[in-house]
C-alpha cells in the first residue's frame, strides 16, 4: 500500500475560497479513485494562501482486475436490438455468450479488464480533478486558455515516492515546490508527505490552517496581555486572516487618540473590513486604543516598520470614518427622511419611505395594542408606547441615507441609534432603532423592550406580507429575501416576549397598509393563509430545536389552527408533560385501540358512528361509568381549553384512563345485538372526540 501526494501551488488564493477548494479537490480525487476501483485508507486536505494539498494513504499500486457480466437481448431478438447491445459492450457477435434461461436463450457479455498501474490512473484523475474544481471566480493567464482561480506555478504529484506524470495548464507535474514567498522562494524537492510538511515548515510555511489560527490567537493574546488588554473575539476574522498568511506573526499597533471619540463599532468595522485588524478591549470592556495586525513574515527589526506602516494606513482609514461621523451629526436624523423617497425597497413594493410609513402604522397600531395588553399597561402608558413605536419606526431607516452607513452598510441601525441619541431622542426610541433588525438568526439576541419589539416585529411582518403578496415566496433552498429568517424572527419576538398577538389580524392590517404600493389587486385571504402556513412551518422547526417532539407538534397543529403562538406552544408543552406520565402513555394506547376499532367498523358498515348515545342501552356498569365520565370530563376539557388552562385540560383527559381501561377489560364492543353494538361503537367514538379537543392523538408515535 502506498501514499499519494498532490499539491497545486499558485498565486494567492482568496481566503474565503481556500477551505472549500481544498475539500472540493479532495472530493474530486476520491470520486476518481472510486470510479477506478482504487480503495484507500485515509485522505486529508490542506490549504494555505498559495497551495492546495491532498494526501491519500493506503492506496494499492495496481488496479484490481475486473470481470463484469451484462445481460443482453434474446438470441432471436431484432437485429437492431442485438447490434445496439454489442455497441454498448464494445464486443462482436462471436465474443458474446448464449445462455439458456427460463425465458429462452439470452446473450451475455463477459467483460474482463486487466488492472492498470495506479500511477497511470492517478495522472488521469489529477487532470480531471484540476479541471473540475468549481471556483466561484476564475481567470486566464499567459497564452493558455485554462481558467483557474489564480495562475498556477508548480504541481507536485507523488505516488509511492515516484512522480505521477501529467500536465495541466501548461505545467508538468514533478516533485518540487517553493516555500514562503519572501523567506524561501527557491524550489526544493520532496519525497513524501512527511518530508513535504517538514520542509515546508523549514521554508516558513505552516500547512495546517488550524495551526496557523492557533498561532495567531496565542500571539495576539500575548501581545495584548503585555498591556493588560484582551483580544475581541472574532472567529470569522481569525479564519480569514489565517487564510492570508503562511507564516503568521501577530504585532500590536496604536490608534491615535483623536479617533477614540468615534463609536467603537465604527472603529472596529473600519479595522476589520479594510485592514483585517483585531480590536482590543480594556479590563472594563471598553475599546482600547490598540490593534493587532498579523504580518506574513519575520521582520529583522521585530516588526517595527510593519507596525509603523499599518498605523499610517489605519490613520487614513479612521480619518475617513471620523469625517463621516462628524458630517452626519451636522444634520438631525429626521432631516434624512426625504432621501428615503429615492431608495427603492423593491420594484413592486415601493420605496423605503413608503415602507417606513407602513411600519410606523403597524408598530404603533395592532402591535403596540398587543404589547400594551401583554404588559397590562394603563391607557396613558399604552398611548406613550404607541407614540414611541411610531417615532422609532419613522427614524429606523433614516441612517441608510447617512455617509457612515453608505461606507459601512453593516452599521445600519447602530448608527441610527448614535444619531438619535445625539439629537436628544428618548433612549428607548434610540435602542429600538438599533435593534429593529434583530433577531437576525437563531443565536442573535432578541429584543425585549416594548418599543424595540414593536418596531422589530412590524419591520419583519411588513417584509413577509409584501413578498407573499407579490408571490415571491422561498422555493426549495432559495430564499433571496431572507423570508425564513424574518419568520423565525417573528416567532422569537412573540414567544420570548410572551406576546399575545393575533397574527392573522396583524397580517390583514399589514395588507391594508400595502394597498397603494401593490401593482394589482391582491387576494388578502390567500396571502394570509399562505403566510400563516409558512410561519407555522418555521414554528415547527423552531420548536424541534427547542426540544419539543415533532409528533407532539403535529398532534397540536392537527386540531388547533391557532393565530396565537403563545397558546399553541402552551398546549404543546402541556401535552408533552401529560404524555410523559403513566396515565398519558396508557390513555394513548387506549385511544388508538378505540380509534382503530371504530375506524374498522365504520369502513365495514360504510357508516359513521358519530352520534348520540342511547343511555337506555347501557347494560354493563363499565360502559355506564365510561359514558358518565365522558359526559362530565368532555365539558371540563372544553372549558379548560377555552380558559387556556391546558394543564387542567390534560388532567381531565387523564381521569378518563381508568373508565376506558375498565371498559375494554369487561365490555364486548361487537355484541350480537345490532343496536347494542352501534351504541358501544358510538361510545368509543366519543373517546376519540373527547381527546381530540386537546390534540390529534392519531399523530403520536409509539
Amino acid at each position: 500500500m502506498a501514499e499519494f501526494l498532490l499539491e497545486l501551488r499558485s498565486e494567492e488564493i482568496p481566503a474565503r475560497m481556500q477551505a472549500t477548494a481544498a475539500n472540493d479537490l479532495k472530493r474530486l480525487v476520491l470520486a476518481g479513485l472510486k470510479e477506478a476501483g482504487l480503495i484507500f485508507e485515509t485522505a486529508d486536505c490542506y490549504a494555505t494562501p498559495r497551495r492546495l494539498t491532498v494526501v491519500i494513504e493506503g492506496l494499492p499500486t495496481e488496479q484490481p482486475d475486473t470481470r463484469e457480466e451484462r445481460k443482453g437481448p434474446k438470441v432471436d431478438a431484432p437485429e437492431k436490438a442485438i447490434e445496439g447491445f454489442l455497441r454498448s459492450v464494445g464486443l462482436t457477435r462471436d465474443q458474446v455468450e448464449e445462455r439458456e434461461t427460463p425465458k429462452g436463450n439470452v446473450l451475455f457479455a463477459v467483460i474482463e479488464k486487466q488492472g492498470r498501474a495506479s500511477i497511470d490512473v492517478l495522472g488521469e484523475i489529477c487532470v480531471e480533478s484540476c479541471a473540475g474544481l468549481p471556483w466561484p471566480k476564475s481567470m486566464k493567464w499567459g497564452d493558455g486558455n485554462t481558467r483557474w482561480v489564480r495562475p498556477l506555478q508548480t504541481i507536485i504529484a507523488l505516488f509511492d515516492g515516484a512522480v505521477v506524470p501529467f500536465e495541466y495548464a501548461g505545467i508538468k507535474s514533478g516533485d518540487k515546490t517553493a516555500g514562503h514567498r519572501f523567506h524561501a522562494p527557491d524550489l526544493f524537492a520532496v519525497e513524501n508527505f512527511a518530508d513535504y510538511r517538514e520542509k515546508l515548515f523549514e521554508a516558513s510555511v505552516i500547512l495546517e490552517a488550524a495551526e496557523r489560527q492557533d498561532l495567531i490567537r496565542a500571539g495576539a493574546d500575548k501581545q495584548a496581555a503585555s498591556e493588560g488588554l484582551t483580544v475581541q473575539t472574532d472567529d470569522a476574522l481569525l479564519r480569514e486572516v489565517a487564510g492570508l498568511v503562511e507564516w503568521p506573526v501577530p504585532l500590536m499597533g496604536r490608534i491615535d487618540k483623536e479617533f477614540m471619540e468615534v463609536p467603537r463599532e465604527v472603529l472596529t468595522a473600519s479595522m476589520r473590513a479594510h485592514q483585517k485588524y483585531f480590536s482590543l478591549e480594556t479590563a472594563e470592556g471598553d475599546l482600547a486604543p490598540r490593534f493587532i495586525v498579523v504580518a506574513n513574515l519575520k521582520a529583522e527589526d521585530g516588526g517595527k516598520a510593519i507596525v509603523t506602516g499599518n498605523e499610517r494606513v489605519l490613520r487614513a482609514r479612521l480619518a475617513d470614518a471620523k469625517f463621516f461621523w462628524d458630517q452626519d451629526r451636522k444634520s438631525p436624523l429626521d432631516a434624512r427622511l426625504p432621501a428615503l423617497e429615492k431608495i427603492v425597497f423593491h420594484a413592486n413594493l415601493g420605496t423605503v419611505a413608503e415602507r417606513v410609513r407602513r411600519v410606523e402604522n403597524l408598530a404603533s397600531g395592532v402591535i403596540a395594542k398587543a404589547l400594551a395588553t401583554t404588559h397590562q399597561m394603563t391607557d396613558p402608558q399604552a398611548g406613550e408606547l404607541a407614540d414611541k413605536a411610531h417615532m422609532a419606526a419613522r427614524l429606523a431607516k433614516a441612517d441608510l441615507a447617512s455617509g457612515m452607513v453608505a461606507e459601512f452598510p453593516e452599521l445600519q441601525g447602530l448608527m441610527g441609534r448614535y444619531y438619535a441619541l445625539a439629537d436628544g431622542e428618548p433612549a428607548d426610541v434610540a435602542e429600538a432603532i438599533a435593534e429593529h433588525y434583530s433577531p437576525q438568526g437563531p443565536k442573535d439576541t432578541c429584543p425585549t423592550a416594548p418599543v424595540s419589539v414593536a418596531v422589530a416585529l412590524a419591520d419583519k411582518l411588513d417584509t413577509l406580507v409584501g413578498f407573499f403578496a407579490i408571490d415571491q415566496k422561498p422555493t426549495g433552498s432559495k430564499d433571496p429575501f431572507a423570508l425564513r429568517r424574518a419568520a423565525l424572527g417573528i416567532i422569537r419576538l412573540i414567544l420570548q416576549n410572551n406576546l399575545r398577538l393575533n397574527l392573522q389580524d396583524a397580517i390583514f392590517s399589514s395588507l391594508e397598509l400595502y394597498a397603494n404600493e401593490l401593482p394589482e389587486k391582491v387576494d388578502s385571504n390567500r396571502v394570509a393563509l399562505e403566510l400563516m402556513a409558512f410561519i407555522a412551518d418555521r414554528l415547527k422547526v423552531y420548536l424541534k430545536d427547542d426540544g419539543i417532539r415533532h409528533d407532539h407538534i403535529d398532534a397540536v397543529f392537527g386540531v388547533a389552527s391557532d393565530d396565537d403562538l403563545i397558546r399553541l406552544v402552551a398546549r404543546m408543552r402541556a401535552l408533552g408533560t401529560f404524555l410523559a406520565s403513566d396515565d398519558g402513555a396508557n390513555l394513548v394506547t387506549a385511544y388508538k385501540r378505540a380509534s382503530n376499532i371504530v375506524r374498522a367498523e365504520e369502513k365495514k358498515d360504510q357508516v359513521s358512528f358519530e352520534g348520540t348515545i342511547n343511555a337506555k342501552l347501557l347494560q354493563d356498569a363499565e360502559e355506564t361509568n365510561l359514558f358518565e365520565a365522558l359526559s362530565e370530563q368532555s365539558k371540563l376539557i372544553n372549558d379548560h381549553v377555552a380558559e387556556e388552562n391546558f394543564a387542567a385540560a390534560m388532567a381531565a383527559v387523564a381521569s378518563l384512563r381508568w373508565p376506558v381501561d375498565a371498559f375494554f377489560d369487561k365490555v364486548t364492543v361487537n355484541a350480537d345485538d345490532a343496536d347494542l353494538r352501534q351504541n358501544r361503537l358510538r361510545l368509543l367514538s366519543q373517546i376519540r372526540s373527547a381527546l381530540s379537543a386537546v390534540a390529534d392523538f392519531s399523530k403520536l408515535e409509539g
